[in-house]
């Protein structure tokens, strides 16, 4: 079984205490680790079958070379289906003589196509508490896919295979946004760093650093796993949106009054806007960021579709579908918080929810022996309930 390492297998030696600590956000860090140890993730005839398998069109599959996007035509043709109109398919001789001459494969979001990086992306999501994307780079030649830039989101990159130069060149302007008010500056001289990402090493880049990455002549695959974390400017918007509730930021503002009335209009809304702030804004924020974040999708077919819910015996595990959900104390009560809602359940619940939380697969007699005195027919019934809710799923 493919061992699927959380944030604390990603940056060993460090914990994630001291990640958090002392790297996040700051400085890009390269944790060294053993050859091979990623590989079974997505083994190359995985990619294999992702790519004969899935109807990938273009952005989500692309090719690069030398700074610039292949054009799709040249190694993808459409095709006519009965149903669904024409659909792109990969031509296997152009696409390969592409990655011959040095282009660069790059499959976007390959935790919705292969299990194991979705288990990577989910306890990733888990201890980073952010919304996780994982895209695929893969190359041969001594090109480079793309040229010096930076982007908007950190990352993580795990080399599965073969090597990777890496040039870092700094930053020019910190914590730069998506949309921002102005651009940060191309940099200039030479990087202040330049090394090679070896099979099974890691390497965190914070958002902003400019680099480039080339292919070294030989076979390289590795994952990029991307995130935005929260800003002060999220917090902002989502101020916003907590103020629609609010008559007073409803009423239209006092354009055509006097100076007075409009004075007065602001000192209210400036009132109101403290209160909201006060506190432990940041908290309630986080919090409701994590309340809000989507479940992931998996039904648990066949039994899902069925009255039962989950097989009749007792040998099958499920998986919680919520990597940021949160227990939340009740009066003799536990809630379930996340992906929206808020399940409100008995105190006795509260082993079987803990359990659950992380999103590892638990199987179903160790949810049982967790809450002693809890007949297992009780458990069955907590988990159909969060089945219905789209909150868990046979694994």
């Amino acid at each position: 079984m493919t061992e699927i390492p959380g944030l604390a297998g990603l940056v060993a030696p460090l914990e994630a205490g001291q990640f958090f600590a002392e790297v996040l956000g700051k400085e890009p860090r390269r944790f060294p680790g053993e050859k091979g140890r990623f590989a079974s993730l997505l083994p190359w005839p995985e990619l294999d079958r992702v790519l004969r398998q899935h109807r990938l069109e273009f952005p989500r599959l692309r090719l690069a070379r030398d700074g610039d996007v292949v054009p799709a035509h040249t190694y993808t043709e459409m095709v006519s289906t009965r149903r669904n109109g024409q659909v792109p398919r990969v031509l296997s001789a152009p696409f390969a003589e592409h990655l011959r001459a040095g282009a660069t494969l790059v499959l976007d979001s390959v935790n919705e196509l292969v299990d194991e990086v979705g288990e990577l992306a989910g306890r990733l999501e888990h201890d980073l508490r952010e919304r996780i994307q994982v895209n695929l780079y893969a190359g041969w030649g001594t090109t480079h896919g793309f040229d010096v830039h930076w982007d908007d989101h950190d990352a993580f990159i795990i080399q599965l295979s073969g090597r990777k130069r890496w040039r870092l060149h700094g930053v020019t302007r910190r914590s730069p946004l998506q949309r921002d008010v102005e651009l940060p500056e191309r940099p200039e001289g030479e990087p202040h760093d330049d090394f090679l990402l070896e099979d099974g090493d890691v390497l965190y880049l914070p958002r902003g650093h400019w680099h480039d990455v080339s292919a070294v002549g030989e076979e390289s695959l590795h994952l990029t796993i991307g995130f935005n974390a929260a800003t002060g400017v999220d917090l902002v918007a989502w101020l916003a949106d907590q103020l629609r509730s609010d008559e007073l930021f409803r009423e239209d503002l006092p354009r055509f009054a006097g100076p007075d009335a409009r004075a007065e209009r602001a000192e209210a809304l400036r009132g109101r806007l403290a209160e909201l702030a006060a506190g432990d804004v940041v908290d309630r924020f986080l919090a409701d960021r994590d309340a809000q974040a989507p479940a992931q999708t998996r039904v648990g077919l066949p039994w899902a579709a069925t009255a039962e819910l989950l097989p009749p015996d007792d040998d099958f595990e499920v998986r919680l579908l919520v990597p940021r959900a949160a227990l939340a104390d009740g009066e003799g009560t536990v809630a379930l918080v996340g992906a929206g809602k808020r399940l409100v359940f008995a105190e006795a619940a509260r082993p079987v929810l803990a359990a659950l939380l992380g999103c590892a697969p638990q199987p179903f007699k160790v949810l049982v022996d967790a809450a002693p005195g809890v007949p297992a027919a009780t458990v069955r019934a907590l988990l159909g309930e969060l089945v219905v809710q789209g909150l868990v799923a046979r694994a």
